[in-house]
């Protein structure tokens, strides 16, 4: 075979490629970056790097190079590097299977020695991120089962086998990415199997690094960003929708039917200020994602969106209100009836939880028509210490446990609506911080019935019949309260059979079900029944 020696100087004849940064985390704490780049050139492929890692990596990465021809077959390292104070630079040729290092510790004589590499052997040097860029491109066409040798100077060689892979897409500012996350079994004669996870994009480009054995993560600046996000449920024909909000701009997901002419009656799908994405994934189910796709298909234009100070919509949610937050639904309402291919005299708000009492405050002479879905028919007081002594009784604390538990949540409560009461003995600032906000002290005093009484529009009130978070008399409590408006109007009750607060279908309804369920995946019973109800309510103009 023929000897291949490489030498760093011809880096000179590399094109140059764009540079991405990994942003480098350990037991989820970001310790530091490393810019990386990928060139292709007539003559095969050039990875290179450098960065810097804090505590308790340590590593400062003047240079990482690494060449291989067009078939990823290697062809010489260097690196340049200083972990945990010690500056090591190596240098490594390949001659046929053989590859000869050349080191250089720091204040130490060099050392030369040669050891053997798979002739596809990918170059490892450990906690460098660069390397796995070969590894992603390997994966490309590397079916499960699969060995791949990695080879470590110095280290010896180890085996990665390609596990199962499964597909995710991502939404970045620029582009939506298609994503491919793969695991690998990383084996040495000497040690433990140890686990990895790698991510590619569809250019076999490094996604995303996962070493769950150091606890380490690298993530791609782009799809680390606040601003990513995983996309769960996809319609071909969705658009990306920006809304003018009060200072900021909203940005959301907007699913069409797949073919209809002329206006079409539309769905603002309302979310509670919790932090969640647009497709309010929760449990693992992606609810409005799923209710958008049912709604889309029986013929209606859905709006969801990401909330103020969330994935990609800008604004800060710190001191926000349920009133604020209702300001923002009439933005997008705005934006939704100014588009050609909606009718805006039929836009009506579905509320989900606390977006129930969002949509209730937003209901001006825009909205069509009020769907409100699990959302509590009593007051915030009411609902928070219902569901915190709920979850108590179903926990393994002892009686006396829960009682104190309880007491100081009531306490908690009147601290947030009065401002008095922080200084007990048990009211940590921790405590504080997380109750003591606009939003919450906005839901303790938040009155259903009260909010019900200026609401004129068509209201449904759909219900799953075992939702044990917001228990099915809510949606009788929200009933009479409808029936008792300033101008009574049309008010429905559905409650669905079998359904919990996800809407899908449960055996209990508790919480801590869902995990045991089969398919996550909210009924179709729930977008029937909106879609039936809005058709017959809100009809289409003559």
């Amino acid at each position: 075979m023929l000897a291949v020696s490489w030498s760093p100087t011809s880096q000179a004849q590399t094109p140059t490629a764009p540079t991405s940064t990994f942003m480098i985390f350990v037991a989820s704490r970001p310790v530091g970056n490393e810019q990386v780049q990928v060139v292709e050139s007539s003559d095969g492929w050039t990875i290179s790097s450098s960065g810097r890692v804090g505590a308790p990596v340590n590593l400062v990465t003047r240079q990482f190079e690494a060449r291989y021809d067009r078939d990823w077959r290697p062809l010489g390292l260097t690196a340049d590097t200083t972990l945990r104070g010690r500056s090591v630079t190596l240098r490594t040729t390949i001659n046929g299977t053989t590859a000869r290092n050349e080191t250089t510790p720091l204040g130490a004589p060099l050392i030369e020695y040669s050891e053997p590499i798979d002739e596809k052997g990918i170059f490892l040097l450990d906690p460098v991120v660069a390397p796995f860029e070969a590894i992603a491109a390997r994966l490309t066409t590397a079916a499960p089962g699969t060995t791949l040798s990695l080879y470590r100077p110095a280290q010896g060689s180890l085996v990665a086998v390609v596990g199962p892979s499964t597909t995710e897409r991502i939404q970045t500012l620029q582009r939506v990415v298609s994503a491919r996350r793969t695991r690998l079994s990383l084996k040495s004669p000497a040690a433990a199997t140890l686990d990895a996870e790698v991510w590619w994009d569809e250019g076999g480009r490094l996604l995303r690094l996962r070493l769950p054995f150091e606890d380490l993560d690298a993530v791609r600046e782009d799809i680390g960003s606040v601003a990513a996000r995983r996309v769960g449920v996809t319609r071909a024909n969705d658009e990306v929708v920006r809304i003018a909000a009060n200072g900021f701009w909203l940005t959301g997901t907007l699913s069409k039917p797949m073919s209809a002419s002329g206006p079409q009656p539309a769905v603002l799908l309302v979310a509670g200020p919790a932090v969640v994405d647009r497709d309010e994934t929760t449990g693992g189910v992606p609810v409005f994602g799923h209710l958008a796709s049912q709604l889309a298909d029986l013929g209606f234009v859905v709006l969801r969106y990401d909330k103020r100070g969330t994935g990609q919509s800008g604004g800060r949610p710190e001191s926000a209100t349920l009133r604020d937050y209702a300001d923002d639904v009439r933005a997008a309402v705005r934006t939704i009836g100014d588009r050609k291919d909606v009718d805006r005299k039929r836009v009506a708000l579905l509320g989900y939880g606390d977006g129930g009492w969002v949509a209730m405050l937003a209901a001006d002479k825009r909205v069509a028509a009020l769907v409100l879905v699990g959302t509590g028919g009593v007051s915030g007081t009411e609902l928070n210490i219902y569901q915190v002594v709920h979850g108590l009784d179903r926990s393994d604390k002892t009686a006396d446990e829960r009682l104190l538990i309880a007491d100081l949540q009531r306490r908690i409560q009147t601290a947030v609506l009065t401002g008095k009461g922080w200084d007990g003995p048990d009211m940590s600032a921790a405590i504080r911080r997380q109750a003591d906000t606009p939003y919450f002290q906005g839901y303790l005093a938040f009155d259903p019935a009260k909010a019900m009484r200026d609401i004129a529009q068509p209201i449904l009130i759909l219900q799953g019949a075992l939702d044990a978070e917001v228990p099915p008399a809510n949606a009788d409590q929200l009933e009479a309260a409808a029936k008792g408006r300033k101008r009574p109007g049309v008010v429905d009750v559905v409650k669905v059979p079998g359904l919990n607060h996800l809407l899908i279908q449960a055996s209990t309804g508790e919480t801590d079900e869902s995990q045991n369920l089969g398919q996550l995946e909210v009924s179709p019973d729930v977008g029937n029944s909106v879609a039936s109800w809005l058709t017959k309510t809100v009809p289409a103009r003559p």
